[in-house]
């Protein structure tokens, strides 16, 4: 059957302001790290992205190596895009990314010239795409000078295959000095994106500032850390849950915050709300972030994720109660 977007996509959602750019993004943003792969089930896929756009979602975010295997997310996206997308396109903020380990020998990862731009033809052709919206350096390169990584970006831009410049995972200095690299070359960077969440809090201790005094926009990725902040792991760890299979979450991770877990929880159904909404209205609270970036393996996981949006509002006490469980 083709796919018929919602007339009513646009009721609900809300967009903000990507820093001072004209560019708005929704509050929440789908990200295809993981659930898009080639080890996974495409249908399942397909229904994720139409009900994320169904729900005024419009900003799918990839990079090179999601996968697993690398490259896949891509592939299988630009084959639903292909088919259910296309007329679409114009109302969709399409992201990718190269930083990674993407192929062997020299020119494969980090963030030379070389490396940034091949990968960008090869996200590209992946996805059939002409250009993407956003292009990041994905992590920056300590034996690559910033200036080259930049201007691989700003390149990316005045070639037309990206129409905007973004950086992720650097620190407050070398995010400054990017955003001052790529003012000059006359691409300024729109976006930064890095890893927040009420268990990762390091974006607090300069970075934010630097993207507000910049002008940069901010979408954080992780912001339920990797799950800690759903009721997944509130009694334990469940067979076949990323605990049991990942490199990025390991047991000790939920052993050692399960009672934080519980306790921040409890905070939630006071709300009204589930822990992972909590959790994202929290991050959301600061008028420096643009949108949090989710992944989703099932509908009903955006469908949850996105009602979030019913409830932003904090009272004081409820923000020194996290604060408390989050100190303690």
């Amino acid at each position: 059957m083709t796919y018929l977007a919602d007339d009513h996509r646009y009721d609900t959602m809300k967009y903000n302001k990507c820093g001072k750019w004209g560019l708005k993004l929704p509050a929440v943003s789908l990200g295809l790290w993981h659930n898009f792969g080639g080890v996974d089930i495409l249908e399942n896929g397909r229904a994720i992205l139409h009900r994320a756009f169904d729900l005024g979602i419009t900003h799918f975010d990839l990079a090179n190596n999601y996968g697993p295997p690398p490259g896949s997310a891509e592939e299988n996206f630009g084959k639903i895009l292909k088919q259910d997308f296309l007329a679409y396109r114009d109302e969709l903020i399409i992201s990718s990314k190269a930083g990674y380990l993407m192929w062997p020998g020299p020119y494969g990862e980090w963030g030379s010239r070389k490396y940034l731009l091949a990968s960008l033809d090869q996200s590209l052709k992946r996805m059939e795409l002409e250009y993407v919206d956003i292009f990041y350096s994905h992590r920056p390169d300590p034996d690559t000078p910033l200036e080259e990584t930049m201007m691989a970006l700003d390149q990316a831009v005045r070639s037309g295959k990206a129409l905007y410049a973004g950086i992720s995972n650097y620190p407050a200095d070398m995010a400054q000095k990017a955003a001052r690299i790529l003012k000059e070359l006359g691409t300024p960077c729109l976006i930064h994106q890095p890893k927040y969440s009420m268990f990762e809090r390091w974006v607090e201790d300069g970075l934010l500032d630097v993207l507000e005094n910049e002008g940069i926009g901010c979408i954080p990725f992780s912001p339920l850390a990797q799950g800690l902040l759903t009721n997944k792991y509130l009694h334990g760890i469940p067979e076949g849950s990323r605990a049991t299979r990942e490199v990025f979450l390991k047991k000790e991770h939920v052993d050692s915050a399960h009672d934080k877990i519980i306790r921040l929880n409890d905070i939630a159904k006071l709300r009204g709300q589930s822990l992972a909404q909590m959790a994202l209205a929290w991050v959301l609270r600061d008028k420096r972030i643009t949108s949090v970036l989710i992944g989703a393996s099932s509908v009903k996981q955006v469908e949850d994720n996105v009602d979030t949006l019913k409830n932003l509002a904090f009272i004081d006490e409820e923000l020194k109660m996290i604060e408390e469980v989050l100190q303690s």
